[in-house]
């Protein structure tokens, strides 16, 4: 009986953390415009650390779209497949000290996000401080 409570205890908290990850697939929205850009599915590697991959553009005509503006490897690469966030860790409610990529001009900027709520992701970029940047609202998609 024992055994079978701690065990739905465990089940129970695993479903509530996974609840408050931004682990899964989110459509990103542009803060200038509005539109939807694309979706990016974010998970965790091997070192806990949490990444995201473009895994597809939602722009019409810019399926095929390269990284034109990029540079070293990831110059004219194909956007779709393309890791655009790295190095994000967890400190508290946020995932901070990390990396994203602007692959519209292929610029790298700081970055960090949080959960506004289950469904809602805080992505900001900025340079320097925090301050000086910009913050996106990323949907989960189901």
């Amino acid at each position: 009986m024992k055994n079978t409570i701690f065990t739905g205890l465990l089940l129970f908290l695993g479903f509530v953390c996974l609840a408050q990850s931004p682990i899964g697939t989110w459509k990103t929205i542009d803060d200038e415009t509005g539109e939807a850009k694309s979706h990016v599915e974010i998970y965790e590697t091997s070192s806990g650390k949490l990444e995201g991959k473009v895994i597809k553009i939602l722009t019409p005509g810019k399926e095929a779209a390269k990284c034109e503006n990029c540079s070293g490897d990831l110059k004219n690469r194909p956007i779709k497949g393309m890791v655009i966030l790295r190095d994000l860790e967890k400190k508290g409610n946020e995932w901070k000290n990390g990396y994203i990529l602007d692959p519209n001009n292929g610029k790298e900027y700081k970055s960090k996000m949080s959960l506004k709520d289950d469904n809602t992701l805080e992505v900001r970029g900025y340079i320097g401080i925090s301050l000086i940047g910009r913050t996106q609202s990323w949907e989960r998609i189901k």
